[in-house]
């Protein structure tokens, strides 16, 4: 059964599209979608630099509600790092920390192009994601041209209180995208956050393989070249 809060109709047939409204505006989750990441390689990586066990680094950090926390703008930077240190019981250095930590992302080549052909096709896009500061600073530095160069609006967690698949963030971005909620289109690689976008009015798909995501594009009429 389809939710009532999407754009479903019954099957198409000679080839029409099986939507009878084309979003305006497409958000993408970060981790998982546009790039990978791994936490457990941030453990191991921060384990290295502070001088402790990589498992102790994981109960700290993500065992417990300290990256929810840095995700959700409650701590930023600085606070993070002393959370961490105290708990720890080091210090190490603060920028080779956060570094350690954030290094944990590699592209997802598969979806780099689609992204870039919806962009050229004239299509407004943008990233809603959980992150934090250190990954956010270290995901737009300039590594992933895509990041600065396709996406328009960025819909943050910690820069707007509130986590996926809280309502909160989902309206929070509609708004900043100017548009209504059922005029977006959500793609995310976690079941409850697109659950959480459905029922604010998002068309949401979770994300499985990127000609998975492209065949749900040209489902709902989007004409692009890829």
């Amino acid at each position: 059964m389809f939710d009532s809060a999407s754009n479903y109709q019954p099957l198409a047939t000679n080839h029409e599209p099986l939507f009878t409204m084309q979003p305006r505006f497409f958000y993408f989750d970060l981790g998982n979608v546009v790039l990978n990441f791994d936490h457990r390689l941030a453990a191991r990586q921060m384990g290295e630099v502070a001088g402790v066990a990589a498992e102790k680094v994981w109960e700290i950090v993500f065992a417990g509600d300290l990256e929810l926390r840095y995700e959700a703008g409650e701590i930023g930077d600085r606070e993070f790092y002393e959370i961490f240190c105290r708990q720890a019981g080091t210090r190490p250095d603060f920028e080779a920390l956060l570094l350690a930590g954030s290094a944990i992302f590699t592209p997802n080549t598969s979806i780099f192009p689609v992204v870039a052909a919806l962009n050229a096709a004239g299509y407004r896009l943008g990233i809603l994601s959980n992150t934090c500061p250190g990954h956010w600073a270290y995901c737009t530095d300039g590594r992933y041209g895509l990041m600065n160069q396709s996406f328009e609006v960025f819909a943050l967690s910690y820069e707007l209180g509130a986590c996926k698949p809280s309502a909160k963030i989902f309206q929070a971005a509609a708004k900043l995208a100017g548009v209504a909620p059922t005029e977006i289109f959500f793609v995310d690689d976690i079941a409850r956050n697109v659950e959480g976008a459905r029922a604010v009015g998002f068309d949401a798909v979770q994300y499985t393989t990127t000609q998975a995501l492209v065949a749900d594009l040209r489902e709902r009429g989007l004409e692009f070249n890829y």
